[in-house]
């Protein structure tokens, strides 16, 4: 009998696991987070998607610039297996109205996220509305970073969820370069890419009626979810089932 090595069976191992997972639809889904927040806010919506054997990615932003956010999201975009589907998240969702202009993204999804307009920034749209009660609670370092004090994260972020869950985020945030947010987007990709968006009703972060704003300028599947702005933390079922529509 021909001996096989360890090695050989690995591989085969390796390959099959992998050709089981989005390999088989050949799409990639690639989420975006936002400002005050990294890659791990997406957690659970990662273990929903995998166990459905989707291919996922979660990038991990700098949040220095719009440009180098854009850049991080591109790498993310490069090693993805096939066609992409574009997931963001709050200031996520400028990213991806920048980064979805790649060839290989075929859908964007907004998840109470903002969808500037070509030459457009995120700030000129956000002040295009009333401010939302959340605004007032963002703190500035010296250097020019912005973030959330603890008692904004539980007041405002992220009220409905558990309280060990809102201090991991305090504690897992990513403070944003105030700068990032006058900069301007050159051309918006959901002119050309079919794109989704879900509200949420009781966010405290972005204005819930500039959100139905966006949808409709962006001419979006729109729909909405009982929850505050990390809808994807707490009602991560809700994000997971629209994520689903875009990739089919």
């Amino acid at each position: 009998m021909k001996k096989v090595s360890i090695h050989t069976v690995a591989v085969g191992l390796l390959l099959a696991a992998t050709s089981g997972s989005a390999l088989a639809n050949n799409k990639t889904v690639v989420l975006v987070h936002g400002a005050f927040a990294d890659g791990s806010s997406w957690n659970r919506v990662i273990d929903k998607l995998q166990r459905q054997h989707t291919e996922v990615i979660a990038v991990q932003l700098p949040l220095t610039s719009l440009k180098e956010d854009v850049a991080a999201t591109q790498r993310a975009i490069a090693r993805a297996h096939g066609d992409v589907v574009l997931v963001g998240h709050s200031w996520g969702g400028t990213v991806i109205s920048e980064a979805g202009n790649d060839a290989r993204v075929k859908a964007l999804v907004y998840v109470a996220a903002f969808a500037p307009d070509s030459g457009q920034s995120t700030a000129a749209l956000a002040d295009s509305y009333p401010a939302p009660p959340g605004s007032a609670g963002i703190a500035k370092t010296a250097e020019g970073f912005l973030y959330l004090p603890g008692k904004s994260v539980r007041q405002d972020f992220a009220p409905d969820i558990k309280a060990d869950e809102q201090n991991r985020l305090t504690a897992t945030q990513g403070p944003i370069r105030a700068d990032a947010f006058a900069e301007k987007v050159t051309h918006a990709a959901w002119h050309d890419k079919p794109s989704w968006y879900v509200v949420s009703k009781s966010d405290r972060m972005i204005n819930p009626d500039l959100e139905r704003a966006m949808a409709k300028a962006i001419d979006a599947k729109a729909s909405e979810v009982a929850a505050s702005h990390v809808s994807m933390v707490s009602q991560p079922e809700e994000i997971v089932r629209v994520i689903e529509q875009a990739v089919k």
